[in-house]
């Protein structure tokens, strides 16, 4: 006779909170440190509310260089005034702006740039710097590394507690494809895909950024996150020039429109201009005839 086999227990059976149980239809709550992100819209969709401290947060986009210190300077600057230690940028696509930088809270003296020379140099690079107690937080543009490369900064990061941004690029034709391939491989805690909103056409609201949440724990989230791009006073500047620059584009069209009617009008003046100085209509000096030619 055979052993009666033991009865299992769906999840809609399991109390709702259990000590170390996680319920994959709810936001990951547990040990894992964070940091709020500075955007009330994306804290309330990430696990614990903010970045994850000590993990991998991998960050994709169109083309690096455009929304990385929109999406993270809030956080740096939280960061940086709680505690001591240096921000690292390895590998950076553009030259750091410090002014700005100093003018939204963090300070110029705080952040390092590391160049490098190679994928492999700066994926050394990197790893060196989570492996610093110095360092507070590294930035690194890694667009060629492996999976495996990933996890020793995943490892790294939470033996010194850091913060660590890796941001690579996707290519816009087809990005959805990309990102489902890296994801599968991805050893990142947390996964966003940022692109930026472009000025509308009737400057009705400020630029931002799309961010989708490719990767996180707990539910997938089907609709992308429209965050501010920039400090508000900077949007309305940005909407404002938008809109004259389109007021002024109107005008430019408009004057053109206006010289060619004038000018079609001038032409047709010129061919029903009667016939002068005695010569029979349609009988017109050479000369006449040229300029007609021309102006046809």
């Amino acid at each position: 006779m055979p052993a009666p086999r033991p009865s299992l227990r769906v999840a809609s059976d399991l109390p709702t909170a259990v000590p170390g149980v996680w319920h994959a239809d709810a936001l990951g709550t547990g040990p894992q440190p964070v940091l709020p992100t500075g955007h009330a819209a994306l804290d309330a969709q990430l696990p614990g509310g903010g970045w994850p401290v000590g993990a991998l947060s991998e960050v994709l986009q169109p083309l690096a260089g455009l929304h990385e210190w929109q999406l993270v300077l809030p956080a740096l600057v939280q960061a940086t005034a709680r505690q001591s230690g240096a921000v690292v940028l390895v590998a950076p696509p553009c030259e750091p702006f410090g002014p700005a930088l100093q003018s939204q809270g963090l300070r110029a003296e705080r952040v390092c740039v590391v160049r490098a020379d190679s994928a492999m140099a700066a994926l050394w690079a990197a790893e060196q710097a989570l492996r610093c107690q110095g360092v507070l937080a590294v930035m690194a543009w890694l667009p060629q590394a492996q999976p495996a490369a990933l996890r020793r900064l995943q490892l790294a990061a939470a033996h010194q507690q850091q913060l660590l941004w890796v941001f690579r690029s996707v290519d816009a034709s087809n990005a959805s494809m990309q990102a489902s391939q890296m994801l599968q491989a991805s050893p990142a805690l947390l996964r966003l895909q940022v692109q930026g909103l472009a000025l509308p056409g009737d400057a009705a609201v400020a630029p931002g950024m799309q961010v989708q949440i490719l990767k996180r724990r707990g539910p997938p989230l089907a609709l992308a996150l429209h965050l501010p791009g920039c400090h508000p006073q900077l949007a309305q500047v940005l909407v404002a020039q938008a809109e004259r620059r389109r007021a002024a584009q109107e005008a430019a069209s408009a004057l053109v429109a206006r010289r060619q009617t004038a000018a079609i009008r001038g032409a047709g003046a010129v061919l029903a201009r009667p016939a002068q100085g005695g010569r029979p209509e349609g009988s017109g000096h050479a000369l006449d005839r040229t300029a007609i030619a021309l102006a046809r």
